[in-house]
């Protein structure tokens, strides 16, 4: 067995368990990239070994509640069979050459999709703050807010999330979940993770069974995936509420714009050109973009500003309480 697989495998596992995105994102390019695996290959096996872990953090959002059931059928009625399907299109292509480098480009493109959208989340989650803030927003209720569903356009976007994922292995954890929070923008953070998590669990089952049947399912590249990415899914949801997520999802969206451009074929020397030119502009961008919601520049000035009211405020209760 290889080692190196296991603990890649486990530190992608660490990035699902504290961000709920990354894997096929991350687990399938470092298997091309790095460990030299067959893009069919290694969609294949990622698919298998996600397979095993995403039913873990869905029942634990079973649990809490936090999970739309209505949303989630109207998803798998769309997703399933398109996951199912991509395989077959995958086959259709023909073996060879042509299918592998169909997967690559397929790959690449879903990769830069994917960091694009974290962008966009960001920004969604920002503007949201901002109306709440303000009360223009629905605030945070302790009730789950009455969402209607959609079905035609959740059906919609099922499709799409499951021929991707059925192709190229990634979307499960970053498309489907982007496109929830377009439709659905009632939809708090958590009911958002829970709900793309287990409509996940049916579709990587699809997508895994597809590529079992008619894909290049590798038992010894499987199993090594499975033994690294449990014990890191857990390990990175326990240290979820005690480090900072969006870190870790900024980090993250650098990671899949290189990939997604070296499965494209793009030289290093460009690569680096551009991912040296998003690193530099991106951040002052952001600033920008958050001085225009009416917070800080940086995210740790709010903090700050967070723990100095904090006491502040704290100080004003005892002094009423004191009051007669």
């Amino acid at each position: 067995m290889d080692m190196m697989l296991v603990f890649a495998a486990f530190g992608v596992g660490i990035v699902v368990g504290l961000t709920g995105m990354g894997g096929g994102a991350l687990m399938t390019p470092v298997l091309v990239l790095v460990f030299g695996v067959p893009p069919l290959a290694a969609v294949s096996s990622d698919l298998v070994a996600s397979a095993v872990m995403k039913p873990v953090g869905s029942a634990v959002h079973l649990r809490r509640g936090t999970v739309n059931l209505e949303l989630v059928k109207w998803l798998i009625i769309g997703s399933v069979p398109a996951a199912f399907s991509g395989v077959l299109i995958l086959k259709w292509l023909g073996p060879g050459d042509a299918a592998q480098t169909t997967v690559k480009t397929a790959l690449g493109a879903a990769l830069l999709l994917a960091a694009g959208l974290l962008a966009v989340r960001a920004y969604l989650r920002l503007q949201e703050r901002a109306k709440s803030r303000s009360g223009q927003g629905t605030g945070l209720p302790h009730a789950r807010p009455l969402i209607s569903a959609r079905p035609l356009v959740t059906i919609v976007l099922g499709v799409f999330g499951g021929l991707v994922v059925g192709m190229t292995s990634v979307g499960s954890g970053s498309l489907i979940i982007i496109g929830l929070m377009m439709i659905y923008p009632g939809l708090k953070a958590g009911q958002l993770v829970g709900t793309d998590l287990v409509q996940a669990v049916p579709l990587v089952a699809a997508a895994a069974v597809s590529h079992s049947l008619f894909g290049e399912l590798s038992l010894e590249l499987t199993l090594p995936l499975i033994l690294g990415s449990v014990p890191g899914v857990f390990l990175g949801a326990q240290l979820s509420s005690r480090l900072n997520g969006g870190f870790i999802r900024r980090a993250l969206a650098v990671v899949l714009f290189a990939s997604g451009l070296k499965m494209l074929g793009v030289d290093t020397l460009p690569t680096a050109i551009l991912l040296a030119g998003a690193v530099l502009v991106a951040p002052f961008v952001w600033m920008a973009i958050r001085r225009s919601k009416g917070f800080p520049a940086l995210a740790t000035s709010e903090m700050r500003q967070r723990r100095s009211a904090a006491p502040s405020a704290t100080h004003t209760l005892h002094s009423m309480e004191r009051q007669p």
